[in-house]
């Protein structure tokens, strides 16, 4: 028997987004529009009424926001739900909030109403919701999912490696609790997170003014130094390549890779060029296979890879690739990632230290 399709409800304040949406997701084959909503309170009677799998939610609406619909629904009713915001400042600051309480994804709306811009936003409202379905349950709702991890203390050299990772779907809210975990001392990373252009630059100040280390939107040129993160901009690829014998960013344009610009492939293929042995290739949550490609590489390279286990993982689709090519040293959990990364860096260091 078939798979059922999967039940989605929407909730927004505008009829031309509520029609285009449920065009968009009727046209999948496997999603299944159940009904919609014009605005916060409807929305949230339905998400009760009807129980839907997934649940498209509009941030900004007169009365109860899409803000207040989702913390009452995940109190209520914990599911997965993607937010539908706006490509601003504020859009972004709003969609954090969102993910901090517990939306699995979101898709920020196009700036124009016509055109490529339009079908592009159809095309991830629907991998959104495939990928909200297939969201692990047990992270939807979890007074786990924003509590800061804390490291393993250890001596460690941070002058000579460079850390790379991969994240996609769940990652932001992921990141929130792994990143200000990290000690000052450590060496640089290197990261891409698959994210809208006009939202990566708020979230690099937003992780930066929670962590120790500093996080920044990577630009070409910059310099690579520990206690740094370099975060890939939205819809340009980071890689990192030796200038005068520096690793240094570069960043640019290109086509997608592995379907995404910033590809987490790209990344760790110049890791792995640039770098060798002397790297650490990390795979988190995120739908799709990017970064399989790439851990391949770094692993051939002589790097240490690793990749999120399936039940901390808000979406087990990437990390499961990469621990598909059997190239991946370490499968660990969120909670002991920072600390596997720290005695990964201790142990290298007491290896390395004159005798």
């Amino acid at each position: 028997m078939a798979d059922k399709p999967i039940r989605t409800l929407v909730v927004d304040d505008s009829v031309f987004m509520r029609t285009m949406l449920k065009t968009a997701l009727s046209r999948s084959t496997n999603i299944e529009v159940i009904g919609s909503a014009q605005n916060g309170a409807e929305g949230l009677e339905k998400i009760k009424s009807l129980k839907p799998d997934v649940v498209t939610l509009d941030i900004e609406m007169p009365g109860m926001t899409g803000l207040e619909v989702l913390e009452r629904a995940m109190k209520d009713c914990p599911l997965p739900i993607v937010m539908v915001s706006t490509k601003t400042q504020a859009g972004a600051k709003m969609t954090f909030e969102a993910l901090d309480l517990g939306a699995v994804d979101y898709v920020a709306k196009p700036l124009a109403e016509k055109g490529s811009s339009l079908q592009g936003f159809q095309e991830k409202v629907v991998q959104a919701v495939k990928a909200a379905f297939g969201a692990n349950r047990a992270r939807i709702g979890s007074k786990d999912r924003t509590k800061i991890l804390a490291p393993r203390k250890a001596v460690i050299r941070t002058d000579d490696i460079i850390v790379a990772i991969g994240i996609s779907a769940g990652g932001p809210a992921t990141l929130h609790q792994m990143i200000p975990s990290i000690p000052k001392e450590f060496p640089p990373i290197v990261l891409t997170q698959h994210m809208p252009a006009d939202f990566t630059g708020p979230f690099a100040e937003r992780l930066n003014a929670a962590s120790k280390i500093t996080v920044v939107e990577a630009t070409d040129g910059m310099r690579i130094k520990p206690g740094h993160l370099y975060l890939a901009p939205g819809n340009r690829h980071l890689s990192i390549e030796k200038r005068i014998g520096v690793p240094t960013t570069r960043v640019q344009d290109g086509p997608k890779v592995s379907g995404f610009r910033p590809s987490v492939d790209v990344l760790f293929e110049s890791v792995a060029k640039t770098c060798g042995a002397d790297a650490i290739g990390l795979v988190m949550t995120g739908m799709g296979c990017d970064g399989a490609a790439g851990i391949k590489i770094l692993k051939g390279a002589g790097a240490t890879t690793l990749s999120q286990d399936q039940e901390s993982c808000v979406v087990y689709g990437m990390p499961k690739a990469a621990a598909g090519t059997g190239c991946v040293d370490h499968v660990v959990s969120l909670a002991q990632i920072p600390d596997t990364l720290v005695k990964i860096l201790a142990k290298r260091a007491t290896a390395t230290s004159p005798a």
